[in-house]
């Protein structure tokens, strides 16, 4: 089943919580980006334990763009989290791999996400190990970028090795590249600026998008 994730990448707790009243108006779950400003020039607001009061409204998934990602494990699951993305790129030796995904499900469901230069090579453990894989399709950092076409080669791979995979695809998703995605093999997709748009102070700009989101992905 297709599965449309509104994600929110900013630094300030204000504008977070904005967004996630939005959100739990119509959706199910929320993608939240943590940078650290060492894997990408952008720090995000990284502290975890305001978004508790949140936890039984939404499911909560985090993607950790940080180094040392098993460190915010514990206290993300603390504050409500249930699924939790780690960047491979951080996690290059098979033996932070293993240890990371073995932590990870002590709380909930793992992911490994890969950056858009890095090929599906530096996944050192078995597929059937990870509950997720993300693709982004953007270049870490900020939101609101042109998605990037060249990703749909691994999302193709992705399927093609294990065709039950749960693939999410985060950056520049829209009306229109959403259908790139899924022809592709892409069934969870996060969308950020598209969704929370230059209206979306309106609740019903960000429902309208979510929905239309939602019924191109499960045509």
């Amino acid at each position: 089943m297709a599965e449309i994730i509104p994600g929110i990448l900013e630094n300030n707790w204000s504008e977070i919580e904005k967004k996630l009243k939005i959100a739990k108006s119509f959706a199910k779950s929320v993608h939240i980006d943590i940078l650290d400003g060492k894997f990408a020039p952008n720090t995000t607001f990284l502290d975890p334990t305001l978004f508790s009061k949140y936890s039984g409204e939404l499911f909560l998934e985090v993607h950790l763009m940080v180094e040392n990602p098993i460190q915010y494990l514990e206290p993300f699951a603390k504050a409500g989290f249930k699924r939790f993305i780690g960047q491979v790129e951080c996690l290059r030796q098979p033996a932070d791999q293993i240890e990371f995904i073995t932590k990870t499900k002590l709380f909930g469901e793992v992911g490994l996400a890969i950056a858009m230069p890095t090929s599906l090579d530096l996944i050192k453990v078995p597929y059937k190990d990870l509950d997720c894989v993300l693709v982004m399709a953007v270049k870490a950092g900020n939101s609101g970028q042109k998605f990037n076409s060249e990703c749909l080669k691994k999302i193709e791979t992705l399927k093609s090795v294990k065709p039950d995979m749960k693939i999410e695809i985060d950056g520049g998703i829209n009306d229109k590249t959403i259908l790139l995605a899924k022809n592709v093999g892409a069934n969870r997709f996060v969308s950020t600026s598209f969704i929370f748009g230059a209206d979306s102070s309106v609740n019903s700009g960000s429902q309208e998008r979510y929905n239309l989101l939602k019924a191109i992905a499960e045509k």
